[in-house]
């Protein structure tokens, strides 16, 4: 009997973190992250001890190929770190405890590419509209239309230049000045 309740305590346990590892795999869309990738963050979140491919492989039937893709994806995102560990000679990892770290290095990685290639374009844009300005063939009607997109542009940049700013108090931690961690 007693084997019983540890079975059924162990049943139940593993219902509640499925909650929360299938949640965790659905909100990571948010972030431009596939749910798969999601449910291995969420799974390796209630394992106390780093990981090997092998046995985050075997846990979550996945490929080893994805499972290094997967990897190597929350590596970039810096929501894991690849750990050391004595006697052992494969890899392992572990996620990083900390969640408001975790939103910090995930929103800033996301936004900061975002912003970057969003400043490109909008910058080669602009100088291929200030050349149309300067061009002797293009009709009047389409220079005041370029000088409405360059106005519309310059105006983007500003929200980029706001953006990066506002990264950068995530990166400083001085977000938490503004809105305060839940000190227990």
């Amino acid at each position: 009997m007693g084997c019983e309740n540890k079975l059924e305590g162990k049943d139940q346990l593993d219902r509640a973190r499925e909650r929360v590892i299938e949640a965790i795999a659905q909100n990571m869309n948010l972030y431009g992250v596939t749910p798969s990738i999601g449910r291995l963050y969420g799974m390796m979140f209630f394992h106390n001890e780093p990981l090997t491919l092998d046995e985050m492989k075997e846990e979550l039937g996945m490929s080893k190929t994805s499972m290094s893709t997967s990897v190597r994806t929350l590596l970039d995102l810096k929501m894991v770190d690849k750990v050391w560990k004595k006697g052992s000679r494969k890899d392992l990892y572990a996620i990083k405890g900390d969640w408001y770290q975790n939103f910090i290095d995930l929103f800033t990685v996301k936004w900061r590419h975002a912003i970057s290639m969003n400043k490109h374009v909008i910058e080669k844009s602009l100088k291929e509209l200030s050349d149309m300005l300067t061009d002797g063939h293009v009709d009047e009607e389409i220079k005041a239309l370029v000088n409405s997109d360059i106005i519309k542009l310059k105006e983007t940049l500003e929200y980029y230049q706001w953006l990066n700013r506002l990264i950068d108090t995530f990166e400083s931690e001085e977000i938490f000045n503004f809105v305060p961690k839940n000190n227990k």
